[in-house]
């Protein structure tokens, strides 16, 4: 038996169930799974920054998963998200020139 303590994606005791083992789970509580679903990030985020060029697409989807599940959790709509991201493109800019600031003198 595994004795693991993390946050998963809602199919996953089904899928374990599939392949004839026992899931132990709980639901976490609104505090503990904003606090999860933050650990969560950074898990995902860790993931991608050692994943191959092949294999940085579905971590990526990971990522936007776990970023749109903390927008929920912030009651923002993933278009509520996309609008703060455009407006901040507009008002900043993107990342598409790949400029890299190196001080002010």
């Amino acid at each position: 038996m595994t004795n693991t303590s993390k946050l998963v994606r809602d199919r996953i005791p089904e899928l374990i169930r599939a392949h004839g083992e026992t899931p132990t789970y709980y639901t976490a509580d609104p505090a503990e799974y904003r606090n999860r679903l933050r650990t969560k990030l950074t898990e995902e985020v860790t993931e991608f920054l050692a994943a191959t060029d092949e294999d940085a697409p579905e971590e990526l989807a990971d990522i936007l998963e776990v970023v749109y599940a903390l927008a929920a959790d912030l009651n923002l709509t993933q278009p509520d998200l996309d609008n703060l991201r455009h407006q901040k493109a507009a008002d900043r800019g993107t990342f598409a020139n790949r400029i890299v600031w190196t001080g002010t003198k």
